[in-house]
């Protein structure tokens, strides 16, 4: 008995394992075809037939193909280690060091999911649902640094510079846009972007010395 009841145990766990995986590979099929082809041409359909399973399937997991974009998204915060950067930002109160940990995490992101940014965007410029999800990331990652930048002390930031336009000022500086010209145009490595973008929000964003 008890080596049945240890069975249905391990067949309980092999089965959700299994539904994660089938959700896995779901997700991997719709980033290589939206990547591929582009939003508007890439059906649930084919996102089935790409990753091996039927299309309610596909359904079940993410519900349509904005919930399929969703995961996605989150997946590329994973990818980005997002909870490097919050352990990174808890561990010290230097606006320095919290800079480079934003810088990195911001690299990591487009290195890793930056194709998936660009087709999010471009795609929102006729996709309502789409805008509003690149829209709402934006804002996510805005009110990262306006926490950030509001728990410095008095003093830390440049003298004619308010919270909000630091946020601005930082939104201009580390964006995709910004990542791709120097990646792909200028031959910069990502490490040589990352440690730019600490030295100049510093600079842009930080009273200096004296």
């Amino acid at each position: 008995m008890a080596e049945e009841s240890g069975r249905r145990r391990y067949n309980s766990l092999r089965r959700m394992t299994q539904a994660h995986q089938t959700r896995a590979e779901i997700a991997d099929a719709a980033r290589r075809l939206f990547v591929a082809q582009g939003w508007a041409a890439t059906t649930v359909r084919d996102v089935a037939r790409e990753a091996g399973v039927s299309a309610p399937t596909v359904y079940a997991a993410y519900q349509n193909k904005t919930g399929l974009v969703w995961a996605l998204v989150e997946a590329a915060d994973i990818a980005a280690d997002l909870p490097r950067q919050i352990d990174e930002l808890e561990a010290t109160t230097d606006p320095r060091r919290h800079l480079s940990a934003m810088a990195g995490y911001d690299r990591r992101l487009f290195e890793r999911a930056g194709n998936l940014i660009t087709l999010i965007r471009d795609a929102g410029r006729t996709e309502p649902e789409l805008a509003d999800l690149y829209r709402k990331a934006r804002e996510v990652a805005d009110q990262t640094r306006f926490q950030v930048f509001t728990s410095w002390p008095g003093g830390a930031l440049r003298l004619d510079l308010d919270v909000p336009t630091a946020v601005d000022i930082y939104a201009a500086l580390c964006n995709i846009d910004v990542y791709a010209t120097l990646t792909a145009e200028r031959s910069w490595s990502p490490d040589r972007i990352e440690q730019w973008w600490s030295e100049t929000l510093a600079r842009e964003l930080l009273a200096q010395p004296g």
